[in-house]
């Protein structure tokens, strides 16, 4: 049984800052929930992934903020089900994910002060598609993210209120295309990637914020059958313009990853840390994701 990595959707945990900085990542989908094996699907059965994402950051380079900070938790409990029907002969899924946590951020001398607690936006996933071959496993999905958060307040005036709202305030699209590859015949050596393309709706203030690719992968070694160890990272940037905005934010992560699975409990942990740097245009820090799946 495979329970490791479940190709995951959930809603961004640093929020825009309209009134403070004209540029800035305006996504849904935060890099860094994902690592190694990550383009793979697990088999048939019902899963509870329960995501603990922790981000902080002092740095917001291209923004002006010398004393920025930002600190972010965000618990984002995910149902999947796998079901034994094919397509293409891949098995067909679909899930749900309810995100909340807090966000506090800082600066600006003071100006930028904000901290929130609560729903964040929902996302659905009503298509996944996961293919398993001998050496190499695929899969594929479509989501979209329900505005049901609460989202910053546009309106003036000064210093900027709702900083740290992380629901947007328009819906979101994403297709999914990830592949891992067992690179020897006892499977103990994988690579992978796990590639996103988002794209926004017009939110209230007739502004469409630009299209963003993300790219999380990974490199891991197995042992005594459980235990994976490895590297993991992504790279995340924004592709096409937002409405009256110029420039493209991005920024690269990288660090270790370990991870075990717990078969007579049908259970599978993962922790990873990623660092981020070469930001543009949007925070740069440090990410911490802890992940607890539990097949039923």
């Amino acid at each position: 049984m495979n329970l490791r990595s479940l190709a995951p959707l959930f809603t961004t945990c640093i929020a825009a800052f309209p009134a403070v900085v004209e540029a800035q990542f305006p996504g849904h989908y935060p890099p860094g929930v994902e690592g190694i094996k990550a383009g793979t699907l697990p088999p048939p059965g019902i899963y509870l992934r329960d995501y603990n994402l922790f981000y902080t950051a002092d740095r917001y380079p291209g923004s002006g903020l010398n004393d920025f900070s930002a600190t972010v938790y965000v618990n984002a409990p995910r149902l999947i089900w796998m079901t034994e029907s094919k397509v293409l002969g891949a098995n067909y899924g679909m899930d749900i994910i309810v995100p909340f946590g807090y966000a506090d951020v800082k600066g600006a001398g003071g100006l930028l002060k904000d901290s929130y607690f609560g729903l964040y936006d929902l996302q659905i996933e009503p298509l996944l598609l996961g293919w398993h071959f001998s050496q190499f496993d695929l899969g594929v999905g479509y989501s979209f993210w329900v505005p049901t958060g609460q989202s910053p307040d546009p309106r003036p005036p000064l210093p900027p209120g709702n900083a740290a709202d992380l629901g947007k305030g328009f819906w979101s699209h994403m297709i999914t295309l990830g592949g891992t590859w067992h690179i020897d015949a006892e499977k103990t050596w994988a690579v992978s990637a796990l590639n996103r393309y988002e794209f926004h709706h017009e939110n209230d203030q007739d502004i469409t914020v630009g299209d963003s690719y993300t790219v999380e992968f990974g490199l891991n070694k197995t042992l005594a059958k459980v235990w994976d160890v490895g590297l993991a990272g992504y790279y995340q940037g924004q592709v096409t313009d937002t409405t009256h905005q110029s420039g493209h934010a991005s920024v690269l992560g990288l660090g270790p990853e370990v991870s075990l699975a717990i078969p007579k409990i049908m259970t599978f942990i993962s922790l990873r840390w990623a660092h981020e740097l070469a930001a543009h245009l949007r925070p740069e820090g440090d990410t911490v994701s802890l992940t607890v799946t539990k097949r039923f």
